[in-house]
């Protein structure tokens, strides 16, 4: 009885109901992370300076008020939602060396983190939409995709981030961690939290593989699907040019969609099968797949889409 007890209080001592997690910054490189915020501070502002900007133009040029803008003004937000969601502890870690953080300031930054990551994928899936639908049945655009149908998508998108987020965060609460709680990334990630439990963590496994099914197990195929029907009517197209000029128009989408699905796939595969690997991998990782989108956005949009760049130059002018 006596052993029984005293393995009951170490057990007890190294674990914890309500743990603090550890931030990890870039592995090996704390005593530059002076020099190292000054690229980040650039690309954060790119993020909100770029996103901010395309919904400027779009909200105050009346020729924009079109459903393919509109679509775009929600991958805008979506990219806000994920650059706000965790500049503020990697800059934290950066200028403060502030990298403890609480269970519950974690799942807030999951739900807002994760939440926008669902919903940019069902934007995602909502332009490829749009481009099948002016592509293929470009007679019908305008009475398919009207201004409460656009609105119904964007609801639907954020009903669902929030119906399968929610829950996943919710089977955390339970969960005892033990007390070396030191994450892979500056922020919060749901695969990474997972990790450092000491107990059961099936529930929160099934859930997590239900949501990834719903998301990008579902989102990934409409997009394919739409692309082909897209590719098989303008090979119908007899003229080069005007074959050019349909594809030409998806360029932009297409960019976004790579942006977004090749980093998140790709730190989903270091989480699973590279823990071999270096650190700083799993950091660099982190960090292209949440900066990446939001910087490069719109840059493409602008540079591809001759309506958005010629309003932004009209704004800047004025």
């Amino acid at each position: 009885m006596l052993q029984i007890q005293v393995n009951m209080d170490i057990l007890s001592n190294l674990t914890s109901r309500f743990p603090t997690f550890s931030l990890t910054g870039i592995p090996g490189l704390e005593s530059a992370q002076a020099w190292i915020s000054i690229p980040f501070c650039c690309l954060y502002a790119i993020a909100l300076s770029g996103n901010s900007m395309i919904l400027l133009v779009i909200s105050t040029q009346h020729s924009l008020h079109e459903p393919m803008y509109y679509f775009l003004s929600m991958l805008s937000v979506t990219d806000l939602g994920l650059t706000l969601s965790t500049m503020s502890t990697t800059l934290g870690i950066f200028w403060f060396n502030a990298n403890e953080v609480s269970l519950d300031s974690c799942i807030v930054q999951m739900f807002f983190l994760h939440g926008f990551t669902v919903m940019e994928s069902g934007v995602l899936v909502s332009m490829a939409f749009d481009r099948y639908v002016a592509i293929c049945d470009p007679l019908r655009y305008t009475t398919i995709l009207t201004n409460s149908r656009i609105i119904q998508m964007g609801l639907l998108v954020i009903i669902r981030a929030v119906v399968l987020i929610v829950p996943l965060l919710v089977l955390l609460k339970p969960l005892s961690f033990c007390r070396m709680n030191t994450l892979s990334h500056s922020y919060c990630y749901h695969p990474d939290v997972i990790k450092l439990a000491c107990s059961d963590t099936q529930a929160n496994s099934i859930c997590g593989l239900v949501d990834l099914i719903l998301t990008t197990g579902i989102d990934t195929p409409c997009i394919v699907l739409s692309y082909t029907f897209i590719i098989y009517s303008v090979l119908s197209i007899a003229s080069p040019e005007e074959r050019y000029k349909v594809f030409n128009t998806c360029v932009s989408h297409i960019g976004a969609v790579a942006i977004f699905y090749i980093p998140m796939i790709s730190l989903s595969l270091v989480h699973r099968y590279g823990r071999s690997a270096p650190k700083v991998v799993h950091s660099m990782m982190a960090n292209v797949y949440l900066l990446l989108p939001p910087v490069l956005n719109p840059i493409i949009y602008s540079v591809k889409t001759k309506q958005i760049r010629k309003a932004i130059l009209n704004f800047l002018t004025k």
